[in-house]
């Protein structure tokens, strides 16, 4: 900067550093290697600093920094007239302060700016001031969109973009044997065993969050753990390999801690469908039926029995809470209530061989689909890369001042949108094919397994059936009526023709052997054409 006529006005400096509390300003000198540079340069040119302020946060939107605030003020009420500072970016990185302090300087209330390589005054020529407060607020803007691609590139990747919480650490200096999210060695031991005691013991969150104390379990800084981290820990998809980002869920590839079945037992316990750990009895249905009559929630107890050759037998009884009122409603027994439920599996079973078939069916039926689906995508991404190109040359217009910036940011805004477009499309062709199969799979899989794992399995299996079977749960006059889930009630349908084709041709419901499978679905075949599939 060319220099003017020495002021005669004696100069007060305010010296100010700042670094943004924001990691991407790495390359910036720190606030004590600021001070101490900036102390020197006054110390050569014999500049009177009058006071040293310091501030650690970002300048990319005003009304943000404080101390900034505070050294404005004391300028306009004339307690210093000069700035030193390490660079004009330091004072200012958006155009609502970066203005602020050019009409300081040309308005001399701000006699001299002194930074470590220029010395501006209030006669200079303010547009390479300007130009150089443009830059630190283009930086700004470019490191939005910069970062925010790289978090969608993150996203796309499979990896949480954020912080990931409690009992996993990001790999922040890139260790070559560490993945870029990996588990916390002492932590993710303890939080699992959390997971584990919730579902377990069916606690509730504040019961868990005094245990998790107990434990040592606290937050990144050190600071204990509150009562509202702790209930959001417990409702975060992250630790069965998912990770929620602008209100979608997206599958991740860090290391699960649980699996989704544990983790939907544990959202439950939460909702209330449990009980806490001081009770003494865990029951396999509570939490889950009302009342037909009076609406109360159904409640469970256990009675005793002793006869008179001294055996004592144990029995659970299911009645109404009659929480809202008085109800005539009898209680019954768990057994005919059992009774009642695997009644209702056999309407929903079907063989496992049937469940093969129908996927290899489905898969097959998909390869000419699954052919137009990437035809689709090598579209949509050609024309994803299009878009990118477009953004690069309207950048590159502007610079050139051979487009203005109302017609940039207009044509910017329409190319993102179309971007946008393309890319919620190209996400929604990847699911579409998997998204079905899968879900099929899934259906068909608890209709051939349900009936088995209810019988054999233990309170949690019973418990998990039945949720899978439907919702609105209702007992009245010891009858139990449930609304099926839409799906199964198309497995309903298709189950009493299958069981009816085994039986016709005498076809063994578990093929034992690959012979004996090739002919049940073989059958398979056939009588799907006659069924018109």
């Amino acid at each position: 900067m060319t220099m003017n006529t020495t002021p005669i006005i004696p100069i007060d400096y305010i010296l100010y550093a700042r670094k943004s509390s924001e990691s991407k300003e790495k390359q910036i000198p720190s606030i004590d290697s600021q001070i101490k540079e900036l102390t020197a340069i006054a110390q050569r040119l014999n500049l009177n600093v009058v006071s040293i302020l310091t501030e650690e946060k970002s300048a990319k939107e005003p009304g943000n920094r404080p101390i900034f605030s505070k050294l404005m003020t004391m300028i306009t009420q004339g307690k210093a007239n000069g700035i030193l500072c390490w660079k004009l970016d330091r004072l200012a990185r958006n155009p609502v302060d970066g203005g602020s302090i050019c009409w300081a300087l040309q308005s001399s209330v701000i006699q001299t700016i002194q930074t470590c390589s220029n010395t501006h005054y209030p006669t200079d020529n303010m547009l390479p001031i300007q130009i150089e407060f443009g830059m630190a607020n283009q930086f700004i803007l470019d490191l939005s969109v910069n970062t925010k691609r790289g978090m969608r590139a993150r996203v796309s990747d499979g990896w949480f973009p954020h912080k990931p919480p409690i009992g996993y650490l990001n790999n922040k200096h890139d260790l070559p044997d560490f993945k870029p999210i990996y588990k916390d060695p002492v932590k993710f031991r303890i939080v699992k065993d959390l997971w584990t005691i919730l579902v377990q013991k069916r606690c509730t969150i504040k019961e868990l969050h005094k245990i998790a104390r107990e434990k040592g379990l606290k937050m990144p800084k050190g600071k204990p753990l509150s009562l509202s981290k702790c209930h959001e820990l417990f409702r975060n998809p992250f630790y069965y390999g998912s990770f929620r980002w602008k209100k979608e869920v997206y599958l991740g590839k860090h290391e699960p801690m649980i699996s989704k079945q544990l983790f939907d037992k544990a959202q439950e316990v939460l909702d209330g469908r449990s009980f806490t750990c001081k009770q003494t009895h865990t029951f396999a249905f509570t939490g889950l039926m009302r009342c037909g009559e009076c609406g109360a929630a159904i409640t469970a107890e256990v009675r005793s029995k002793t006869q008179k050759n001294g055996n004592k037998h144990r029995y659970i009884y299911y009645r109404c809470s009659k929480r809202l009122g008085p109800c005539s409603q009898p209680h019954v027994r768990e057994e005919l209530l059992e009774e009642q439920i695997k009644d209702i599996l056999k309407t929903i079973t079907i063989p496992a061989s049937y469940h093969e078939w129908t996927i290899e069916e489905l898969k097959a039926d998909s390869a000419s689909e699954i052919k137009d689906t990437q035809r689709i995508k090598a579209t949509h991404r050609k024309l994803i890369d299009a878009c990118d190109k477009e953004l690069i040359d309207l950048i590159r217009l502007r610079a050139n001042n051979e487009i203005g910036p109302e017609e940039l940011t207009t044509a910017r805004q329409k190319l993102l949108n179309e971007k946008h477009n393309h890319e919620e499309i190209l996400k929604d062709t990847d699911n579409r094919i998997d998204g079905w199969i899968s879900r099929a799979d899934k259906l068909l899989a608890f209709s051939a397994t349900a009936k088995t794992r209810f019988e054999k399995g233990g309170l949690d299996q019973k418990r998990e059936v039945l949720i899978g079977i439907g919702s609105n749960l209702f007992l009245k006059d010891q009858k139990l009526s449930i609304s099926v889930k839409e799906p199964l009630k198309l497995v309903q349908k298709i189950a009493p023709k299958i069981k009816n084709l085994h039986a016709r041709l005498k076809l063994p419901l578990e093929p034992l052997n690959s012979e004996a499978s090739q002919r049940v679905k073989e059958a398979y075949t056939t009588q799907n054409q006659i069924w018109g599939g």
